[in-house]
Formats: C-alpha cells, structure tokens, sequence
C-alpha cells in the first residue's frame, strides 16, 4: 500500500523548510533507509530517509520549493498504485494542505502586470503557495491567469519567477504617443560591464536569511563596541599544560577559546545584568548561563547555545562546544538550539584568522556579544621598571545601549579581563 512521504517538524520554531536537493527522480526504487532528498531550515541541512521500499510514485515539491512542515511531498508505493488519494483535498494530508496553500479569491479588476490576460470569474480561487504569493506581490505580477505547475495545479515559486520575465505586449494606441528619446553619447574612454567581467550567483537561502537577521539586529537596536585587551600569558601557559595532557589522553583537546568562554561565563555569573534580553519595556535577565558560539560552516555561520554554561567544568564545556561545532558543520544540529531567543550571551573568535579588532552584532534580543580578537605582543610594565613586550588578547564587547550604559558594560568587560588574567591552574 502506497504511503506518503511527509516533510519532517524540526522544533516548534520551524514552520516549513525548503528542498535543495531530490536524490531520487520519479518512478525510481527507492530502498528503506535511502536518502530521498536534502532540505534546510533557516540555519541547517538535512537528509530525509526512506522509511520504506517502494517506487517513488510521485513528486509534489520542486527543489527549491519552501515546503511547510508535515506537509506531503512524495508518495512511496508499488509501480501501478493510485496516487490520486494523495492529491485529493479529502485526504489525509487535508489539514495540512489547506494551511500551506492560500487561496486567493481573484478580483476580476486586476493590475496592468497581468502576465497572461486571461479574465477569470470573481469566484474562483486560485490555489498558491504562501511563498510564491509574496514573490508575486513583491513584483507586482497578477496571479491572475497564472498556470500552476504544482500538485492539483498550485501556483508555486518557479511558477511566479517564470512570469517575471515575460516581457508584456506594448499596446499599439500608445506606440503613436511615445516621443522619441534623443541619443545620449557616450564618451570614447567610458567602459561598459559585459558578461564576461563578473559573475552573478544567487545567494543560498541560509545567506538570506542572515542577512536579513544582522540588518534587523542593526536597524532595530542601539548597539555600541567597546575595546580592550587581556594579559594573555596565563591563557598561553595553561594551553601548553593542556595541549600536553590532551596528546597523552589524559585529557580532551583544550583550546584558548574554551579558556576564554569559560573565563566569560564566571564574568557573566558575576556580573549578570548583560546576561539578559532587552524586550522593549522589560528586561529578561536570566538566572543560568545559556552561552551562544558561533560557529562558521560551509553554510554560514551558526550560533549554536549551551544550556546551562555556568553548571560546566571546563573540560565539560569544551567537549561540549566542541561536539556542538561539529553538528553545525555536519548540518544536523538541533535548530531549537540555534534560535537567538534560547542564548542568553554570544562569543565570536576569530582570533585564527588574525583579527586584531572587529564589531560583533548583536543576535537579538540579546543584549551582548563578545568578539574575541587574535593575540598580539606590546610593551607593558612587567615589574621593577621593565618595560618587554607580553603577549595581550584583544575583547571587543558589542552591547544594547537601550539595555546597559556605557558604566557597567565597561565594567564587565574589565571583569573578562580579570577572569582572563586570574584563570586557575587547577581548572581540569
């Protein structure tokens, strides 16, 4: 008997997903455990398993295509079964169907970017994915007339950016009142772009959507940087202790960034009045420390969060971190731990890339990130009137001027510091 093969609810936050990649084509055998397509959320990828055997009997999403979530995008089965029951409006997947689709009820006025000019009665409705109807409104096109290539004939987004380009029909009465426009000359050394000088490449949905993030974070928020750095012997000497434990197994592999997170969540438990979210008229200021990483992967950067920091002993939090960064680069990280909203504070290091100062932004509603910035040597008082040049980390603190002022954010930036400065030797 055939089955439906249904789009997977990742968490509560996730709404629809989007397919990337079908790894099966119509009409091919499919093996129970076989990977049927790849699809991503905001922030990560997946693989959709064969839950059966069968023949792929058919295909309701395109790649590309947003897909809500429980939503039917395929029909596993033997060659010859019906797959009819699956596109009926009475099946099982009914529920679902009606909250992807929007149906539009035509009004028979419609605007001069009617791509087909087809007229439609008042009281049809046009079955269109939620996507593909912002794309339409967004360009201004009619979805009136529109041919649907999706299931049961469903407008969706190829369909909408198909009509983009469909260069509309001058009307004959008006080419009489266009005036000729007078050549404009062009100077002999202007160059003008041809094809060969760039290239274009559209941005992954993931880039999309952080960019959208970090323009809402900076638009929608007040954030200021200020800058310092940190003696960094300490960090140095207990990375040689450790690095020489870990190659003998006595230890896992500990790095100056988990010093440093571990030294910035004893700053936060100290200091907690950054460890919240600003929320317009209230402040939530949380009672743990849910520490936000960021953590750079071929897909973007992804800011995965530790539950209850503060409770880790550094090995704990190392390994941690670590098993969390390899999620993300692997693309099967929870996406409940990646949503802004379950971080209390972020860290950024892109001290091995030789950043020597940098802004970090905020992930809203946070009200702080720490950017961690690489190690350089300057010349400092060493004790007895020596002056020699010392190794120094540099920390550059982005917080929400709306929730801190200048005063106490400075003050818990030199608190990093002192915890930077002061680690114990006994830490594992």
């Amino acid at each position: 008997m055939a089955e439906a093969v249904f789009m997977p609810r990742l968490g509560q936050s996730v709404e629809s997903c989007i397919i990337t990649r079908w790894e099966k084509k119509k009409g091919e055998i499919v093996e129970e455990g076989d990977v049927l397509f790849c699809y991503e959320t905001d922030k990560a990828s997946f693989d959709e398993i064969a839950k059966i055997s069968g023949i792929l009997l058919e295909i309701f999403y395109e790649e590309g295509d947003e897909v809500p979530v429980l939503a039917n995008v395929a029909v596993i089965g033997k060659a010859g079964e019906s797959v009819d029951a699956f596109r009926s409006s009475d099946a099982t997947t009914s529920s679902v169907e009606v909250a992807s689709v929007d149906s539009v009820k035509v009004n028979p006025v419609e605007t001069s970017h009617d791509v087909a000019g087809v007229e439609t009665p008042s009281d049809v409705r046009i079955r269109i994915s939620p996507r593909a109807k912002c794309i339409a409104q967004a360009k201004g096109i009619s979805i009136q007339g529109l041919q649907g290539s999706g299931p049961n004939g469903r407008i969706i987004v190829r369909d909408v950016e198909s009509a983009a380009v469909i260069v509309p029909k001058a009307d004959p009465a008006a080419v009489n009142t266009v005036k000729p426009v007078p050549a404009v000359s062009v100077p002999a050394f202007a160059s003008i772009p041809s094809n060969d000088d760039y290239v274009e490449s559209p941005l992954s949905n993931m880039r999309k959507l952080i960019a959208k993030g970090m323009h809402a974070s900076l638009q929608n928020s007040a954030q200021l940087t200020h800058h310092t750095s940190a003696d960094a012997r300490k960090l140095l000497e207990l990375r040689a202790i450790y690095k020489v434990r870990a190659e003998k197994g006595e230890i896992p592999n500990i790095t100056l960034n988990d010093l440093v997170c571990y030294a910035t969540v004893r700053a936060l438990e100290k200091m907690p009045a950054i460890n919240a979210h600003f929320l317009g008229d209230r402040m939530k200021t949380f009672k743990k420390v849910h520490l936000g990483i960021a953590v750079d992967t071929d897909r973007g950067l992804m800011v995965p969060v530790i539950r209850n920091a503060d409770d880790l002993k550094l090995k704990a939090l190392a390994t941690q971190m670590k098993a969390m960064a390899e999620n993300c680069r692997k693309g099967n990280v929870d996406p409940e731990l990646l949503r802004s909203e379950n971080a209390s504070f972020t860290i950024s290091n892109l001290g091995a890339y030789g950043i020597e100062l940098f802004t970090p932004v905020i992930n809203l509603p946070q009200s702080g990130i720490l950017g961690v910035n690489t190690i350089t040597y300057r010349p400092a008082d060493i004790g007895n009137g020596i002056i020699a040049f010392i190794p120094v980390i540099g920390l550059s603190l982005t917080y929400d001027h709306r929730a801190l002022d200048g005063a106490p954010a400075s003050a818990f930036l030199k608190e990093i510091r002192n915890q930077i400065e002061n680690l114990s030797n006994d830490l594992v």
